[in-house]
């Protein structure tokens, strides 16, 4: 039977004393958890905040300081004093860790992406904990995740894991905020994020500390799910928190179906990181079959093309009421589609020298009119 694949996310506000700093016994309650859950038979994989608070009194700084190069020159050190910390322990416990620092741009670029997938993949199978958190010493806004929520969520897709825990201050999603309203009920179980469950929840909540709040993990929750991963909000205390919330026991929010089929790594690139170079619109009969029958996209289905592109490039994909109805990695080049358009297969492989006639394979297409898309 496969070892469960667990991702922990631990916020900056579950592991800062009251001053802002790193508390090193917050962050050992954590990974004694954590070592707890791995030594019931887990894969465990954790992202965790906490750099900047971790360094920022190492440069002098009275409070957590609030411009970008402040807060990326704390995370500079803060980043090794973090990372020692949670090695000294789980040293301690006879398990090695490895820490990985992200941004976006290593997802969008599709080698990286896949290169990221491989290195956490052998870090498992070697029994060792990988330490994510966001490379917070380059990243500039358009390259980061926004908060360490969503990074998890993409973690946990990417490596097809069975849960994903988001450690917090709240035990779990509440009709108002508990910390400036009177508590409303919980919601102990929700099956899918809804519109009106950001509503219900007051969702701009932020801790002092860090930089997300319940909106943020609603969000990470919601891409969690349409990624095929069940999720759970709340807290906990003790070694076997992590192992209580795993079993179904936790002080919080579970969210997500009981059965769920996970997602492709392709198509996870495609439909979270790749960049958009293109535009393709399509007829009727080739709506009909990417929307209703599953099939790939053929050129004779093809009416226009806009923009320039190259063959495995990712292009957005329209109906003729210039809707978008899907994107996907194409197999031609925009020059090569501008000569084949309308064509039958027969004609187009010809002239364009190719042994196989789809525009877009099924495999290499996601589509925008579904909330999640299966393997």
């Amino acid at each position: 039977m496969a070892k469960k694949r667990i991702v922990v996310k631990i916020g900056s506000s579950s592991l800062t004393n009251r001053k802002g700093g790193l508390s090193k016994e917050k962050l050992n309650a954590h990974a004694a958890s954590l070592a707890h859950l791995k030594q019931k038979g887990y894969e465990v994989i954790l992202i965790s905040s906490g750099a900047v608070s971790a360094g920022f009194g190492q440069l002098g700084y009275p409070t957590r300081p609030v411009t970008v190069a402040g807060k990326q020159a704390a995370a500079a050190v803060g980043q090794g004093l973090l990372i020692q910390a949670y090695t000294d322990f789980f040293a301690s416990k006879q398990i090695a860790t490895s820490q990985l620092l992200l941004t976006r741009d290593n997802f969008a670029n599709k080698e990286q992406y896949s290169n990221v997938y491989s290195t956490l993949t052998e870090l498992l199978k070697r029994n060792v904990v990988p330490i994510i958190n966001e490379n917070d010493t380059v990243a500039v806004n358009e390259l980061t995740f926004g908060d360490n929520d969503m990074l998890s969520a993409l973690v946990s897709g990417l490596v097809n894991a069975d849960f994903l825990i988001i450690l917090t201050d709240v035990n779990g999603l509440y009709e108002y905020n508990p910390h400036t309203k009177e508590f409303g009920d919980r919601f102990d179980y929700v099956s899918t994020i809804t519109n009106k469950l950001f509503e219900q929840t007051n969702g701009e909540t932020k801790s002092k500390f860090g930089t997300g709040g319940m909106k943020s993990k609603l969000l990470a929750a919601q891409t969690a799910q349409s990624l095929g991963i069940n999720v759970f909000i709340g807290t906990g205390k003790g070694e076997e928190k992590l192992l209580s919330i795993v079993n179904g026991q936790g002080d919080g929010t579970y969210i997500g179906e009981m059965n769920h089929k996970s997602v492709r790594k392709q198509r996870q690139w495609i439909a979270f990181h790749s960049k958009i170079t293109g535009k393709i619109m399509i007829d009727d009969g080739a709506e009909k079959a990417l929307l209703l029958e599953g099939r790939s996209l053929l050129p004779a289905g093809v009416i226009a093309i806009k923009g320039n592109f190259d063959a495995g490039d990712v292009v957005e994909i329209y109906n003729k009421k210039r809707q978008v109805i899907a994107k996907g990695q194409v197999s031609y080049s925009s020059k090569e589609l501008h000569d084949i358009k309308g064509m039958s297969s027969d004609l187009a492989m010809p002239m364009t020298n190719r042994t196989k006639p789809e525009v877009i394979h099924r495999d290499n297409l996601v589509l925008s009119f579904k909330e999640v898309y299966y393997s």
